[in-house]
């Protein structure tokens, strides 16, 4: 599985903003907190629904964005 397949952007969920699928946990939230040095096992105690899986998506979504390219996601999906 594509790490990035973990990643929705659907504008009913959040206003469009990318988050962990199935949840409302923005991909942001957790580059923030891993920025402000919280380790992903604090991250995971924090919001239990989340997987180390998740957080390594969010880390993989945010260097795609760093490519300043497009990154193709399903809307809704």
């Amino acid at each position: 599985m594509d790490l990035l397949d973990r990643i929705s952007v659907d504008p009913q969920i959040c206003h469009g903003k990318a988050c962990i699928k199935g949840t409302r946990i923005m991909v942001t939230v957790i580059l923030d907190n891993l920025a402000a040095g919280i380790g992903p096992e604090e991250i995971l105690k924090s919001y239990p629904t989340l997987c180390p899986e998740d957080i390594k998506a969010a880390i993989s979504y945010g260097a795609e964005l760093a490519k300043e390219r497009i990154i193709p996601i399903g809307i809704g999906a």
